[in-house]
Formats: structure tokens, C-alpha cells, sequence
């Protein structure tokens, strides 16, 4: 365990009560009318969801970056996250998601049939190039189908549930969506971790990584499993929350030696940290309505991309 993961496990561990508490109303257990239920039954399943949610989606954004070579690499690349947005919005579409079930099983199909698509058109053999641009042309797909369904909306209800659906949030989940997405992501970053040693010989170059003993089939697959339940669970029961795989593990890697391996984990905390700490901070913000997780995180996101790209501009002159 190395001096990160202590680091994010601890400040988590430190947030985690915090939450509890904050809210519109802030919670005094002991005077607040009901406080334990509400604790337990309210905030406390939608709390476990955001630290489940930011750990997959930050473990996700270290792998992509440690594979692709690339600190601008982020999941929605893959074209994972774009396929379960569609699924899920095929449920909203055809009014399936009126039962709890149907619209994660939906986003879930959804991230298996672009993890299946971009399996096909990349290959065994596939490098990373390939890799990239099929990501890229299974995340314009969907996102062009998506688009596609919000036009075709059968009412106003219906595309004003799809809008909202993809800006993720974590308002009103309950403990049913923790028992959804939690095995998932646990799953899919233990495959992630498991594919360390691989992303580390990667980094050398692809024919040193071969002479290492590296598979690249292998590889690409576990990649592809691990993200695709990581980030499709994610997307199942909190809808689209982008940019936290691209800034997580560029605050992680100061404190590690770099190497893919030894990001993953802690990128997983540092995930689940800051997933957490937006939904607290959207929960007490003073206005009419809560701010969707999803543009409070992309807010905070793309001034950060920006900032990426011009301190690697400037490294580049």
C-alpha cells in the first residue's frame, strides 16, 4: 500500500461523516426529529454511491492514461460511458424505466455492446492508435444516437427525463443502486489492477513489453472488461459524470513514482474522494434547485483541460 492510497483513504475517511451531515438542512443527530433514518435510509446509501461511482470512474481514468501513454486520455474515449448513456435513454425512450430494474439493466447492455463493438473493429491485435480511433467512433455513434432519441422524444416528459438523466446526479438513489453498481466496480477495478504490471512493461514501448512477457490481446481485454464495468455501472445508476478520470490521477501521480500500477488504487480513492465532496458541496449550494453532479463536475473540469493543454503547450515551445 503505498503513501497515496493513504493519503485519499484517509481524507475519505475524514469526508465521509462530513457528508452525512450537509445538506439544505444540516443534520444534528442529536436533535434533528428522525436523524438516524434519515442517515441511514437518505444520505448514507447516496454517499456509499458516490464513493462507489468516483472510485470506478477514477481507477478507469489511470488505466486509460497508463495505456494510451496520454494525461488527456479520459474513459468517455472509450466509448463505454456514450453506450450506456444510450442504453439507459432507450429505456427513457420507450418508457422502460418505470421499473427500477430496467433502466441500469438497459445502461449495463448499453456498456457491453460498445465494449463488444470496440472489441471487433480494434481486434487482438490491435494497437493503440486503432484502439483510440475505434473508441472514438463508438463514442460519436452513440452519442449520435442518443442525440437521435432526445429529438424523436415521444413527449415533453419523456425528452425532459432524458436531458436530465444525462447530466448526472446521485439525487434520490437509495441502497437499491449501491447493490447494483458496488459489485460491478469492485470487479472492474480489480481487473484494472490486475492489468498494472502490464501498463508498467507498456510504458517502455509495445516491442519491450512483448519481450517482457506482455500479451497485448490479453491486455486490451482486460482493459476493455474492467472499464466497461466500471465506468457502465457508473453511468447505470448515476447517469453521465465526466472529467473525473482525466483529473484524478493528475492529482494522484505527484505522490506516486508514476507508474500506472501504482495509480490505479489510490486514483480509485482520489475518485471516490472528489465525487463525494462535489455531491456535498452541490447538496448545500443556496439555489432553487440542485445543481446536477454532472455539470458541477464539468464546471470543474474543463477549465482544468484547458489548463492541461496549455501547460503542455508551453512544454512544448
Amino acid at each position: 500500500m503505498n503513501r497515496a492510497v493513504l493519503i485519499f483513504a484517509g481524507l475519505l475517511a475524514l469526508a465521509l461523516p462530513l457528508s452525512l451531515l450537509a445538506g439544505r438542512v444540516w443534520i444534528d443527530p442529536a436533535s434533528t426529529p428522525n436523524a438516524w433514518l434519515i442517515l441511514g435510509e437518505l444520505r448514507l446509501p447516496r454517499a456509499v454511491l458516490a464513493i462507489v461511482v468516483g472510485a470506478g470512474l477514477g481507477a478507469a481514468g489511470a488505466a486509460m492514461q497508463g495505456y494510451l501513454r496520454n494525461p488527456l486520455a479520459d474513459p468517455g474515449l472509450f466509448g463505454i460511458a456514450p453506450g450506456a448513456a444510450l442504453g439507459a435513454v432507450t429505456a427513457l425512450f420507450f418508457g422502460y424505466a418505470a421499473s427500477a430494474w430496467l433502466l441500469p439493466a438497459f445502461a449495463l447492455v448499453g456498456a457491453g455492446g460498445a465494449m463488444a463493438l470496440l472489441a471487433l473493429i480494434a481486434g487482438r491485435t490491435g494497437g493503440i492508435a486503432l484502439f483510440t480511433l475505434a473508441g472514438l467512433m463508438v463514442a460519436s455513434l452513440a452519442g449520435a444516437l442518443t442525440a437521435l432519441a432526445i429529438s424523436m422524444a415521444p413527449n415533453a416528459f419523456a425528452m425532459s427525463e432524458i436531458v436530465l438523466w444525462l447530466n448526472g446526479a446521485l439525487t434520490d438513489r437509495s441502497w437499491r443502486e449501491v447493490w447494483i453498481a458496488a459489485p460491478l466496480v469492485a470487479l472492474g477495478v480489480a481487473l484494472l489492477w490486475r492489468a498494472g504490471a502490464s501498463l508498467d512493461a507498456l510504458t517502455l514501448g509495445e516491442p519491450v513489453a512483448r519481450s517482457l512477457g506482455v500479451e497485448p490481446g490479453r491486455l486490451l481485454w482486460l482493459l476493455i472488461l474492467g472499464i466497461a464495468l466500471t465506468v457502465g455501472a457508473g453511468v447505470a445508476v448515476a447517469g453521465i459524470i465526466g472529467f473525473v478520470g482525466l483529473i484524478v490521477p493528475h492529482l494522484v501521480r505527484p505522490l506516486t513514482d508514476r507508474r500506472p500500477s501504482q495509480l490505479i488504487l489510490p486514483s480509485a480513492f482520489a475518485g471516490a474522494l472528489l465525487v463525494l465532496v462535489a455531491d456535498s458541496v452541490v447538496r448545500v449550494l443556496p439555489l432553487v434547485t440542485e445543481l446536477r453532479l454532472g455539470i458541477a463536475l464539468s464546471l470543474l473540469g474543463a477549465p482544468f483541460f484547458l489548463w492541461l493543454l496549455l501547460r503542455m503547450r508551453r512544454g512544448l515551445a
